[in-house]
């Protein structure tokens, strides 16, 4: 699919959608639950759906209607499953651990780069408690049961690993000690309070978390997935470098989702952002250069990096070398869609740096990721002519109405 945009000028109100952040983590909470809960998520997409399949085959009843998830827990986990993963990265490694503790030998079916991206040290970290596992091409195998209780991760490399396996010891109850420096901190705060939300009272300090044994979790009946600051991002920026205002609404303030850091970062570039109870509001602004440190917001450097091309001066973003192992190499990727648009960037060290000048339009290949197709559309708002987008069809991993959004 290909999306031609020509410089959007009208204004606008977007209803953020549900996280998926948010949901993946309440699924899984209530698959591993006393008793039956809802989920209310209004919108859903690959990813969401991806988890939520997995549960199924695990042994949970998940049945999707009117914008509401209904969960019954897993009573007796299903053997030899075969978990379809699609693309997400959440999906397979929030569960590879939970399945390690069911010793059920499980099968993880998975799609585009996700095979690739990296399992240590969470692998070895399972394999010394007595869980085989094995990569076949796009299948990850797992073999034996995951008898450890305390386990030891770098916090520099994945959250989603040490989330994983805070789900797993709720089971039995044990320790995660974090070395290195841990980024993406809010993720595990997340996972942490959605434990919390289900009877579960994490301990969590910068290099410890402590998970008392909470089997099974105790479910508060109703959930909510509250509004997507990820997804936000592309529409508050676009209101920033565009001509109009444009109004997010349904965000939660007081979110622990990390790319909330979206509006703080905007501001900091001399953007003219208001909020309020539950929306932002992005106006068009002049912006200036600025060092932007991604450790925490890896999912933000694609359109910050359209915003840093709108900005006077050279903006340096660093800490990115994770963005390597996405669903694209977002380094690669970010590059090659601001040249393609007709601005100023290079890469030194893993770090971003870009000069702002106007951006004249071009093609974007979306090289199949998401963040790419909807950064490339974000440009556009300010671009001088057309913005083509192939591959636009990769927002339906996260965001499957953005098209019509824009529309």
């Amino acid at each position: 699919m290909i999306k031609t945009l020509l410089s959007p000028r009208t204004s606008g109100t977007v209803k953020a959608i549900n996280s998926k952040s948010e949901a993946h983590r309440l699924l899984i909470c209530a698959s591993l639950g006393d008793k039956k809960t809802t989920v209310e998520c209004e919108n859903v997409n690959r990813d969401i759906l991806a988890t939520a399949e997995c549960l199924r085959a695990l042994g949970s009843d998940i049945t999707y209607e009117n914008g509401v998830f209904t969960v019954t827990p897993i009573s007796t986990p299903v053997f030899s499953p075969r978990l379809l993963c699609d693309e997400s990265g959440s999906t397979l490694r929030f569960l590879i651990p939970l399945c390690a503790y069911f010793g059920n030998d499980s099968v993880f079916e998975t799609k585009g780069r996700l095979s690739e991206r990296p399992l240590s040290p969470l692998k070895e970290e399972l394999e010394k408690g007595g869980t085989a596992i094995e990569i076949e091409g796009k299948d990850i195998k797992l073999c034996g049961k995951c008898n450890k209780t305390e386990f030891s991760i770098a916090g520099n490399v994945s959250s989603q690993f040490i989330s994983g396996l805070m789900f797993m010891l709720t089971r039995t109850g044990g320790t995660i000690n974090i070395t290195e420096k841990t980024e993406s901190l809010p993720y595990i705060e997340m996972t942490a309070d959605a434990l919390s939300l289900f009877g579960c009272d994490v301990a969590l300090t910068e290099n410890k978390v402590v998970i008392p044994k909470t089997a099974p979790l105790i479910s508060p009946e109703r959930v909510k997935s509250f509004g997507d600051w990820s997804n936000a991002a592309f529409f508050i920026t676009a209101g920033v470098i565009g001509k109009e205002k444009i109004t997010v609404k349904g965000l939660d303030m007081n979110s622990r989702q990390g790319d909330k850091k979206i509006v703080s970062i905007l501001k900091s570039l001399g953007a003219r952002i208001e909020t309020d109870a539950d929306s932002v509001s992005a106006y068009p602004s002049r912006l200036y250069a600025l060092d932007i440190d991604a450790g925490d917001i890896p999912d933000l450097v694609p359109v910050l990096s359209v915003a840093a091309a709108n900005a006077k001066g050279t903006t340096r973003i660093y800490n990115c070398s994770r963005l390597r192992l996405k669903e694209s190499d977002r380094i690669e990727t970010v590059i090659n869609m601001i040249n393609a648009l007709g601005g100023t960037i290079y890469e030194e060290n893993d770090e971003l740096f870009i000069t702002g000048s106007p951006l004249p339009g071009g093609t974007v290949d979306s090289a199949n990721d998401h963040r790419i197709a909807m950064s490339a559309a974000t440009a556009a708002f300010s671009a001088e002519g057309k913005v083509e987008i192939i591959n636009a069809e990769a927002v339906n991993k996260s965001y499957p109405s953005f098209w019509d959004e824009i529309q």
